[in-house]
């Protein structure tokens, strides 16, 4: 008689015991980012949160939600997990924010194939370092075991950002007009977008690795490509209140043209002026290593602009002068002027 042999759970590939230990390990970096409104402590099925609903004449939740991309390649290749977290906190984090929005809590959501607790941990901390940074709480998340879905070594992530603003002084473009200023924020690099080119760029046509040095980027290929995103957070808090921010927008996949005119009323474009700020250096390297078009690079990277306010032309001055004491370089960049709904150079 053949007797079958017993399948566990963790024999189809899903440790438990390791699960829970990662939930342990991640505590305490997780309770650094608590802030006032945490209600919930780290293993409830549903975080709690209650903002002060007093401070707002009519408040307004505003969500948003992303991931990293295939910059997660890079950190697989480095072996390095502990900024990609940073992103992912970034990407919804200054989404929220061009509505005007304090960002209140976080939640992420981390999958793979096989968990290895000590990686994760690093995911974590950079998630933890993102939430600090922005001021919000990580208050959930979800980490899944999938065995056979994902390659070996490798996870996926996904953000999930909450905040809230009064409806009264909610950011939307209405009030923009025509002779607004463009004030450009600097960017952190990449960011997380464009990877799939910056991949086919240098791993399949260059056939570089990323622990070469790059003279002209002062680090090697691996460092410049896993620099963090930039949160913008403090720079918006400097001027808040300070300055009319009449639209705002976070210069990710498609570059200033495919974001910029998403805040513009209908009947307005905007003229950006080349060489207003100073393009970073791994932006000329990608375009000559892949020869890549001029109009390409500009619609795929933010080519060294992170975000942009449109605020009046008489407040401009001021804007970048709070902007440089909060430690954020920014640049007047163009105008705002009659048109169509777009971007043009010049």
């Amino acid at each position: 008689m053949n007797i079958m042999e017993e399948i566990t759970y963790k024999r189809a590939g899903v440790d438990i015991d390791e699960g829970e230990r990662f939930v342990t390990m991640i505590s305490p970096l997780v309770k650094k980012t608590f802030r006032e409104g945490v209600l919930t402590d780290i293993g409830s099925f549903g975080a709690l949160f209650r903002f002060e609903s007093a401070k707002y004449k009519e408040p307004v939740l505003v969500s948003g939600t992303d991931g990293v991309g295939t910059k997660l390649k890079i950190a697989f290749l480095m072996d390095r997990h502990n900024t990609v977290g940073i992103d992912l906190v970034a990407m919804s984090v200054n989404d929220i924010l061009t509505s005007g929005a304090e960002p209140l809590f976080f939640l992420d959501y981390f999958a793979t194939g096989k968990l290895e607790p000590e990686k994760a941990v690093m995911v974590v901390d950079g998630i933890a370092t993102g939430c600090r940074e922005a001021g919000c709480a990580l208050i959930g998340g979800e980490t899944a075991e999938m065995p056979g879905f994902y390659q070996e070594g490798e996870y996926d992530l996904a953000g999930f950002a909450v905040g809230v603003v009064d409806r009264e002084k909610m950011i939307n473009g209405a009030n923009i007009g025509e002779g607004d200023t463009l004030i450009g924020l600097a960017s952190n690099g990449l960011h997380s977008n464009g990877y799939s080119l910056v991949r086919k760029v240098f791993f399949e046509r260059g056939k570089i690795d990323v622990s070469t040095y790059v003279p002209q980027l002062k680090s090697t290929l691996g460092d410049e490509l896993l620099r963090p995103t930039r949160i913008y957070v403090k720079a918006f808090n400097a001027l808040k209140e300070r300055i009319w921010i009449k639209g705002a927008a976070h210069i990710t996949g498609g570059g200033i043209p495919g974001n910029l005119p998403r805040v513009l009323p209908e009947g307005l474009g905007a003229v950006v002026r080349e060489g207003s700020w100073p393009v970073p250096a791994i932006f000329r390297v990608i375009g000559k290593e892949g020869n890549v078009p001029v109009n390409d690079m500009k619609r795929t990277f933010n080519m060294g602009i992170g975000y942009i306010l449109v605020v009046p032309e008489k407040e401009a001055g001021d804007g970048v002068g709070l902007l440089k004491d909060a430690g954020f370089d920014s640049y007047v960049i163009g105008t705002v002027v009659k048109g169509k709904k777009e971007v043009r150079y010049e």
